[in-house]
């Protein structure tokens, strides 16, 4: 009977410092394409996401796939040691680069020369630590982008 009530105590406390709501991926902000010294495509930005909990945490990593037009572009693998605070915004920059050869590479160029419009898709999740435990958040958000 001990331990059983000990195991439910465990349970309780564990899930006390379970965030309420999920970190949500607002927006992804100031989209710009560079070139890295090795010519490869970087494309860099900043992605607007909010805590609508009331507990401070800390972002640990975020871990994400970069889809455009539905295919597979990249991936970003980031360690962060940042504070998020309770009911905040919070911003983080990304910083992925971009395989070129799913998409085409002189009509990627002649598309990012003009502007062009494209479909990016951010899928993957951002490891959150909250009072000593560490949790994963899913992010899947799309967004239709202009990139010069």
């Amino acid at each position: 009977m001990k331990i059983n009530f000990f195991y439910l105590l465990v349970l309780f406390l564990a899930s006390a410092c379970v965030p309420k709501e999920e970190v949500v991926l607002r927006s992804i902000k100031n989209e710009k394409l560079e070139t890295n010294e090795d010519g490869d495509q970087i494309l860099k930005a900043d992605a607007i996401f909010y805590n609508p909990n009331n507990v401070r945490m800390k972002l640990k990593a975020i871990n994400v796939e970069v889809f455009v037009n539905g295919k597979k572009s990249a991936h970003s693998d980031q360690k962060f040691n940042s504070v998020i605070k309770a009911k905040s915004e919070f911003t983080v920059p990304l910083e992925v680069k971009l395989s070129l050869k799913e998409l085409g590479l002189l009509d990627t160029i002649l598309a990012f020369l003009g502007g062009k419009k494209y479909e990016i898709q951010f899928k993957g999740h951002l490891r959150i630590k909250v009072n000593g435990l560490t949790f994963k958040v899913p992010v899947d958000h799309k967004e239709e982008v202009r990139l010069r």
